[in-house]
């Protein structure tokens, strides 16, 4: 990257640093360089760095960790509406999550305690309804509460594999923000911990597919209009 002009430099920092992204110098889930080799790069300040990282997060293409540091969550420009690809790459993916929400589901309805009903009732609450703001920090909190269905589930295996495609799944939940995919309101999350709560790993199975349906149903109509 090559050093900034002295103007507007917040802005042109949040378009450098943009660019990069979406040019893919770092792939989904890389650490970027620490604010001080950010700040080196672009001959700004580290406040400079700092406003802009906190613009891309909150545009949804990259997260900050707490006491890890900043990643990149999504090369796609969110600024844009989905493309034909776009939405297909996003089929394909809640598809796939679909497959492992249903499962670990099932687990989580057969080995459920109280302790785990009431984390994940404690996470639905934290989480609440999204109602713009912190586009981050709510997909944050909602991937919380996912990885928590999973963690109920028992399953070491299926929790490494979450772990490992957390940022696909972060990009999935960050797309039902932006009005074209319908977002599941808290009602069917409450759906899916109640049916866990029952024991049963059918009706744990069917109230996932409820949640996931409205989606796929609506990337197919987009992908077919």
């Amino acid at each position: 990257m090559q050093p900034l002009a002295k103007t507007k430099l917040a802005d042109t920092a949040i378009e450098a640093i943009r660019a990069e992204i979406l040019g893919k110098r770092w792939a989904v889930g890389e650490k970027l360089p620490n604010e001080a080799t950010l700040s080196s790069m672009l001959s700004v300040s580290r406040g400079t760095i700092r406003e802009a990282v906190r613009v891309l997060v909150s545009q949804g293409l990259l997260e900050t960790r707490q006491g890890s540091g900043t990643y990149v969550l999504s090369t796609t420009d969110t600024r844009l509406p989905l493309t034909m690809a776009r939405r297909a790459g996003l089929r394909d993916l809640f598809e796939a999550r679909c497959a492992l929400d249903v499962e670990a589901a099932r687990l989580a309805a057969v080995r459920q305690t109280p302790q785990n009903i009431a984390e994940l009732r404690a996470l639905l609450a934290k989480r609440g309804n999204f109602e713009g703001g912190d586009k981050s920090g709510f997909v944050e909190r909602d991937l919380a509460f996912h990885q928590a269905v999973i963690a109920a589930s028992g399953n070491r295996a299926m929790v490494e594999i979450y772990q490992f495609f957390s940022a696909s799944i972060a990009e999935t939940i960050a797309a039902t923000l932006d009005n074209e995919i319908p977002e599941p309101d808290l009602q069917a999350h409450a759906d899916i911990i109640d049916a866990i709560a029952t024991g049963d790993p059918q009706q744990a199975d069917a109230a996932v597919r409820r949640f996931m349906a409205p989606i796929i149903s609506a990337l197919d109509r987009m992908l077919h209009s």
